[in-house]
């Protein structure tokens, strides 16, 4: 029969949390057990509600929620087992009624005496331990607990799927079979927060035509080859400004993978390689995301030139590293 460690060992870094959980459970039921050898009349879970309130007179479950970073009704949970079993009492606060404290009874103080020599031979057994490992999983469980304080584990494999998926997107100049979705992905967004306008049609119905022969051009995001998401470069005459970023949208069922991120990158360089110092863009402040995109991007607001739209209340530029 396999061993639990070559289990971990076949599974890989992917069941962290699978063996964490059952070495916590291992230490715990032995932790029972020491309970039961010292004659001391705690349940383990208790322990640090119990050593917080064994070292002060009282405090409130906020402050030892705090101190022990546990969740409020995890706190609360564990006092009112406390109190039910007589080793702790909650009473109303002296100097304010609103709030409840916690103290121990005479027989949690007496707990917390007869604790002490079993505080000193785990301490020491604990330390045997630690003496005999490779690595001492105590300062280790430091770093990781500070790193995911920093970047919860929810959120790298977030980050993680993110990348993954956006390795999958490939860009591609716009072609003939590209001009429906072109079209039905912008009037979608544009229909949603706004109405569709003279100018939206005059591009997107003849995108060829209207951007492509005059100069621009229109990049698409492909996902596992399918069109997902569009962002067109719009020639401008005028002295500063060479192209203008319009006309980006992704599918809704897309969001969330990077695809703006990456189309808007790659929109930069194909205005870059086409000789522009410096692109513009006009949008509204209602698309929040998207405003986040262009500031991420790098774009920064300016007062702009006449738009033909609406719906346009704010207005940004871009500035390229031009090379030659």
């Amino acid at each position: 029969m396999p061993s639990r460690t070559e289990f971990f060992n076949k599974v890989g870094k992917i069941a962290l949390g699978t063996r964490m959980r059952m070495l916590s459970e291992s230490i715990m039921e032995d932790a029972k057990g020491i309970y039961e050898m010292y004659d001391v009349a705690l349940k383990p879970k208790w322990f640090p509600v119990f050593y917080v309130l064994s070292k002060n007179e009282e405090k409130s479950i906020t402050a030892i929620a705090k101190e022990i970073g546990h969740s409020h009704p995890s706190v609360s949970k564990t006092i009112r087992e406390m109190v039910k079993a007589g080793v702790a009492i909650e009473q109303k606060d002296k100097s304010d009624g609103r709030k409840n404290m916690l103290q121990l009874t005479e027989k949690g103080r007496d707990l917390a005496l007869k604790i002490e020599d079993q505080y000193t031979d785990i301490d020491s057994a604990v330390g045997e331990a630690l003496a005999q490992t490779t690595h001492n999983i105590w300062k280790a469980m430091e770093e990781l607990e500070f790193l995911l304080d920093d970047q919860s584990m929810l959120y790298r494999v977030r980050k993680a799927k993110k990348i993954r998926e956006s390795n999958k997107i490939k860009i591609v100049p716009y072609e003939s079979q590209h001009k429906q979705f072109f079209f039905d992905v912008n009037e979608e967004w544009i229909s949603q927060y706004f109405k569709m306008e003279a100018a939206d049609y005059k591009a997107l119905q003849n995108p060829k035509d209207y951007i492509i022969d005059n100069g621009g051009a229109i990049l698409v995001a492909l996902y596992e080859d399918e069109p997902v998401g569009v962002c067109a470069l719009i020639k401008m005459d005028h002295a500063e400004y060479g192209y203008e970023l319009a006309k980006m949208g992704v599918l809704p069922k897309m969001h969330g993978k990077g695809i703006g991120w990456i189309l808007g990158k790659a929109c930069a360089e194909k205005a870059r390689t086409m000789g522009a110092k410096k692109i513009y863009l006009e949008s509204n402040t209602v698309l929040t995301p998207a405003i986040t995109l262009y500031h991420k991007l790098g774009f920064k607001k300016v007062k702009g030139l006449d738009t033909p739209y609406e719906r346009c209340n704010i207005k940004m530029s871009l500035s390229l590293d031009y090379k030659e």
